[in-house]
């Protein structure tokens, strides 16, 4: 039951919803093979029951787009005339038989299965579903009938539709969808498919469109059947499709309707009970079957509209079905007014809001794997049909699931000096590897299917020089006999060279596992470590650990303990930036050299240390020296290269000499082995700008020079 109390924005936005609901659900019910009215009926007692039993806030049920699309499909597929006597029975028939499943689902507590169907899927397959939809209206816009079937055979039923274009017609639905979407973007509190449902009305009352051709909605008889349902009984041959066509219909309700509901508590900090949601999807599936209508289901555009409005709590579910009540008593004489186009365009801006193509978007940036199986998803719905195009888009999921399970993320480690810690070689320019050592991480569960590209990894590692294999397999919860088998072999072989083989950091319960497999020689021998420090001293390594590119001997131990006080109070920021930003760390310190070298020749400013200043605009903590040389350097390149901006440099160029000074001073107490890394990057610095910008080298080089 709704706990809070009504207010009046609540009652507001359901007023809203219903009013934004007229054309939409009048739509909707014509897309799935009934008499738009029925759209009007099933936004009535559905939407009410649901607002008293969901958990949610502010989500909107309905009559929708995928839910009524599949729905169509499925009559279509029984050879069921829309709006026919059978059209009448059988869609509402749909309706129950979702219900029930949905009932099964909740008495199955199935409201984690959201987390099993993969976002690429679902927003492939809606927007599979929009764009189909709008296939079959497109006719609509210009005077002709809308289309049946799938994507090729609408465009070709448009084609044929084109000898009854209407000009009035086409520029009545398209400039609706232009107001309609600019209405959006520049002014989206304001509901546009309600004032263009007045246009409507006025074009025709006014205007006298119809006389021009443009054909006009059917007159609508008042009132409201309470009970409309008259079960529709299949033949035995057909039952199959139906219990198929009712189910998928079902899963989209739940995935789409409880994903998106989950993703609006989330953002509003309140918790939503997934299985009283479905409880509440399947009791309004039957009162959407009790009124003959078709399965109904959350709406995301419409429930973005009242969250607009500031609405809250589900008083605006009652209010929007008590105002489709008075609408079907008092407002149906209007509805034959409204010219065919233009609420033909309300559909079409409702459906291209439902496309999910910025999802599309931001998975091609992201993830390619994702983006195809988007795509896949959605041209399987337009090219072969719904069914086709969920089956299609859950193989790919699925196989996109074993395929990150087979090639996990992987790494070699290194380490860097005087810091602590293990850090991915690939990741941070300043980490080597320990000499004669491999350090590999392996970031997922061990089994048949990836034990190769493991062994294959290592074995591509492993050179003459090598001594000890140490995997860091914290991200390992489990493993197969077939990965435990092949993890033995691969122990005895390198012990066979003499190169000594670790498993460390995976949790007891592996070990337990190994145990059950009777690889009993492989936990007796050491070789299964806890930690990789632990594996690295029973190899005779402990830290200071020598790298490839440093071998330590036993008198520069002592040196490298931390002895200098500035790098043991500033261990610096560059290990951590290239392992948050990786490839875009140089963006990011070119970006904050930027901002400081705005900052400095402002004229406000009025701080004496640059360094202080360039702590101050991040959040990563102190620079160290070698942080501070990589930002002069980047500092002193903007001069050469901004150096006719106007800007007064001659602050900057003070402030990087005093900062130049006190590096030389503290390079006097620092060791050699410090003083040769600086060295280092400053070569490297220069090295890598001759090859990026030979001007801009030759510049600084020269810049350098008169400033010494």
């Amino acid at each position: 039951m709704i706990r809070s109390k009504p207010n009046l924005k609540d009652i507001l936005g359901g007023v809203v919803v219903a009013l934004v609901s007229i054309p939409i659900s009048m739509g909707y019910a014509q897309i799935a093979g009934l008499p738009m009215q029925y759209g009007l009926y099933g936004s009535v007692i559905p939407i009410f029951l649901f607002g008293l039993l969901t958990t949610s806030r502010d989500f909107v049920f309905g009559v929708d787009a995928a839910p009524a699309a599949l729905t169509g499909a499925a009559i279509a597929s029984l050879g069921i005339a829309a709006e026919s006597q059978q059209a009448l029975s059988a869609v509402p028939t749909v309706a129950f038989m979702a219900g029930c499943w949905l009932l099964l689902l909740y008495f199955l507590k199935a409201g984690k299965i959201v987390q099993y169907i993969s976002e690429s899927v679902m927003a492939g397959f809606v927007s599979g579903i929009c764009c189909t939809i709008i296939l079959m209206q497109i006719p609509k816009l210009f005077g002709g009938t809308s289309g049946t079937g799938e994507g090729i055979e609408l465009i070709r039923h448009i084609i044929e539709q084109l000898h009854l274009f209407n000009p009035v017609s086409a520029l009545l639905g398209v400039s609706t969808i232009v107001v309609i979407m600019l209405g959006k973007k520049f002014i989206p509190k304001v509901p546009m498919s309600v004032i263009m449902m007045v246009v409507a009305v006025v074009s025709t009352l006014v205007f006298k469109v119809d006389k021009y051709g443009v054909k006009l909605l059917p007159d609508v008889e008042s009132g409201f059947p309470i009970f409309n349902f008259k079960p529709y009984i299949p033949d035995i041959d057909v039952i199959t499709d139906m219990l198929f066509s009712s189910l998928s219909i079902a899963a989209v309700i739940l995935s789409e309707s409880l994903l998106a509901s989950r993703g609006n508590a989330v953002k509003d900090g309140y918790k939503l009970n997934s299985n009283r949601e479905i409880l509440a999807y399947s009791v309004a599936n039957f009162a959407a079957a009790a009124a003959g209508c078709c399965p109904v289901n959350a709406s995301v555009s419409r429930t973005g509209i009242v969250r607009q409005f500031g609405a809250k709590s589900q008083w605006l579910s009652v209010s929007a079905s008590i105002t489709m009540l008075i609408v079907l008593y008092f407002g149906t004489p209007v509805i034959k007014y409204m010219p065919v186009p233009i609420l033909t365009a309300i559909v079409v801006s409702a459906l291209m809001n439902a496309c999910e193509f910025h999802v599309a978007k931001r998975l091609f940036k992201t993830s390619k794997p994702e983006f195809y199986i988007f795509l896949a998803a959605f041209l399987g719905v337009l090219i072969f049909g719904t069914v086709a195009g969920v089956i299609i888009g859950i193989v790919l999921s699925f196989i996109a699931v074993v395929i990150r399970a087979v090639t996990p993320p992987r790494a070699f480690m290194g380490v860097i000096p005087n810091k602590d810690g293990f850090f991915t070689l690939g990741r941070n320019t300043e980490a080597m590897p320990i000499k004669n050592t491999i350090i590999y991480r392996f970031s997922g569960n061990l089994f048949f299917a990836n034990i190769d590209t493991f062994e294959s990894d290592i074995e591509n590692a492993v050179t003459d020089e090598t001594k000890n294999i140490i995997i860091d397999a914290r991200a390992v919860g489990s493993i197969d006999i077939a990965a435990a088998d092949k993890l033995v072999m691969m122990y005895r072989k390198y012990a066979e060279k003499g190169i000594k083989f670790y498993f460390t950091e995976h949790i007891g319960e592996v070990n337990d596992l190994l145990r059950k497999y009777g690889e009993t020689e492989f936990l007796n021998s050491g070789a299964v470590r806890m930690t990789v420090t632990l594996a690295l001293r029973d190899a005779g390594l402990k830290p200071p650990y020598p790298t490839e590119k440093d071998i330590v001997t036993p008198q520069k131990q002592k040196k490298l303990q931390y002895k200098n006080s500035y790098n043991r109070s500033a261990r610096g920021i560059q290990a951590e930036l290239e392992w948050v930003f990786g490839d875009d760390t140089e963006i990011f310190k070119s970006k904050l050299a930027d901002e400081i070298y705005e900052n400095v020749t402002n004229t406000d400013y009025n701080k004496s240390d640059l360094i202080e200043t360039a702590e101050n605009s991040t959040h990563w903590g102190k620079f160290n020296l070698f942080d501070e040389e990589d930002l002069l350097d980047r500092l002193e390149l903007r001069i050469i290269k901004l150096s006719d901006s106007g800007k007064d440099i001659d602050r900057l160029e003070y402030l990087i000499n005093e900062r130049r000074k006190k590096i030389e001073q503290k390079m006097l107490k620092m060791d050699s082995h410090a003083i040769e890394r600086l060295q280092k990057q400053r070569k490297k610095f220069l090295d890598n700008l001759r090859e990026k910008d030979v001007s801009a080298y030759e510049m600084l080089v020269k810049y350098r020079e008169s400033h010494q």
